[in-house]
């Protein structure tokens, strides 16, 4: 098995919206807002080659959007996952099947792109792509606070091309990597967990998206359910601390992985450090 970080676009969310109720004099300690209070966050996608297949969970937000679009969310280095992919010694026609963790735009829309006729074209045009049934069906029938977050132009190629499968349960995609779900950011929300040499490996996608967010007040108000994501997250980090997981997160800009372990204040990091680093330890 080989593990690899894929980077697509950056892109800025608001500080306060990202912690919901926990108020700026606590996570402003943690994170360096910008004039406009808007957050740097990271789209670091995960690249898993498994045996013959090669796995991509979510492709970042892609080129379909317009200026204002872009703007709004401060994106940069757009449409860099294909090269993020080349860069990693792979190209995109290897790529075996795509998992979107869930649906919102800064998770699938790279998944097709606009071409010079501003035609949607395949990036992965030899991939199967996994969705899981709650989060597709969630998204068809989008509430008022996601529904701009589930965008027609990601996903109406996605469902075209015939390519899509859903995961209807927790279980095994390979031997190696288990779907957990989660529901309290969105629903059905895919969480994968790798096995790699002796270590589990969970790639937090919404779920825990930075290492300031373990703590259990810690949750971005784009939760749907956050008494549910309190609930989610406090039996995965007991979990995960008694089984020593490394966690990979997905948007935090400033670390890529940590481990966590029981302390007095209850579940805490460990250790932060890189992918390389916990893969080789």
């Amino acid at each position: 098995m080989e593990i690899n970080f894929v980077h697509a676009e950056r892109f800025k969310l608001d500080g306060g919206a990202c912690f919901g109720v926990v108020p700026k004099s606590m996570w402003g300690k943690l994170f360096v807002a910008d004039e406009n209070n808007m957050l740097n966050c990271a789209l670091r996608n995960l690249l898993v080659q498994d045996g013959e297949r090669l796995i991509l969970f979510d492709t970042g937000i892609g080129n379909k959007q317009n200026e204002r679009f872009r703007n709004n969310f401060c994106v940069s280095n757009p449409d860099n996952l294909p090269k993020s992919i080349r860069a990693k010694g792979f190209s995109p026609l290897q790529v075996t099947d795509v998992v979107f963790t869930h649906l919102h735009f800064d998770h699938c829309g790279g998944a097709f792109r606009l071409n010079d006729k501003n035609q949607a074209v395949a990036v992965f045009k030899k991939a199967t792509y996994w969705c899981s049934k709650a989060q597709w069906n969630w998204a068809q029938n989008a509430n008022v606070r996601e529904k701009a977050s589930y965008l027609p132009e990601n996903l109406n190629p996605i469902i075209h091309s015939s390519k899509l499968k859903f995961i209807e349960k927790e279980g095994a995609l390979t031997p190696n990597i288990w779907l957990s779900l989660k529901n309290g950011h969105t629903d059905g929300q895919v969480i994968p967990m790798l096995k790699f040499k002796h270590k589990t490996l969970v790639f937090m996608a919404d779920f825990i998206p930075t290492a300031a967010h373990i703590g259990l007040p810690y949750i971005a108000s784009f939760d749907t359910r956050p008494l549910i994501s309190a609930e989610e997250k406090e039996r995965f980090l007991n979990e995960a601390a008694n089984k020593n997981y490394i966690l990979m997160f997905q948007h935090d800009a400033l670390n890529e992985c940590c481990s966590v372990q029981h302390t007095d204040k209850g579940v805490r990091v460990k250790e932060i450090d890189s992918l390389e680093h916990f893969l080789s330890s």
